[in-house]
């Protein structure tokens, strides 16, 4: 019974340590999908290697406008992604691809359902 106990403990930590960010990014004339193929690949990079997971939602009444919501694994992780010059990679392409014109870099939780 223990042993059940502190294997959901580090669980509901992770849980607790997630940093949530949302932006809203507006394609380009004509690169919608040109931006959608590059987040898909930043994403995946992303995720092996430990930083986040992250969805893209995209506007049903305006195709050119995305919503952004990255879960990072920790406000650590999210510090050393910063530094990563694979992610800057991918950070650099964006302007090319879209204005971002609202983001939220660090949500509170409140509830979840």
């Amino acid at each position: 019974m223990q042993a059940s106990a502190v294997q959901n403990e580090p669980k509901e930590n992770v849980m607790s340590e997630q940093v949530v960010s949302v932006a809203i990014l507006e394609a380009l004339p004509g690169k919608e999908e040109e931006l959608v193929a590059m987040l898909r690949e930043f994403y995946a990079m992303m995720r092996a290697k430990g930083y986040s997971t992250d969805v893209l939602y995209r506007d049903g009444d305006r195709p050119d406008r995305f919503v952004h919501v990255r879960r990072w694994q920790s406000a650590e992780l999210r510090g050393e992604a910063q530094i990563d010059p694979d992610v800057h990679r991918y950070w650099q392409q964006l302007p090319g691809l879209c204005t971002i014109p609202t983001v939220y870099e660090n949500l509170e939780g409140l509830f979840e359902s």
